[in-house]
């Protein structure tokens, strides 16, 4: 389930770093207060990483309750995005790619650079 992400309406990635100590309550005001997002979203995935990258935790309202999902790979980590402190909403597709441990938010995004620089 965590790895396809299939019927979720929205992704978001908490960039920088997250106690992954806290629990649903803690992770829930993080959404509300830090990135102005409703943590009550319905089919919204909201997904965080600690200093460790070997583990994650994600949070889902379904409607009747919230669902606190924790996953702690065995080998490698996840290229999570550490430069801002902010949420970023990604597509299925760069779910999927994250979960294979594949950087989906460029550390240095290639810029466009003007003609007039070049000459």
């Amino acid at each position: 389930m965590f790895n396809d992400a299939y019927g979720f309406q929205k992704i978001y990635l908490a960039t920088g770093y997250t106690d992954l100590r806290r629990g649903i309550d803690g992770l829930a005001s993080i959404v509300k207060y830090n990135f102005d997002l409703d943590p009550f979203q319905k089919n919204t995935l909201f997904l965080f990483c600690g200093k460790r990258t070997d583990r994650i935790k994600g949070l889902i309202w379904e409607g009747d309750g919230f669902l606190l999902l924790y996953k702690r790979l065995e080998i490698g980590g996840f290229n999570w995005p550490r430069t801002t402190e902010e949420a970023i909403a990604i597509s299925q597709e760069q779910y999927q790619l994250l979960m294979k441990g594949i950087e989906v938010i460029a550390k240095k995004p290639i810029e466009e650079v003007q003609r007039s620089k070049l000459l």
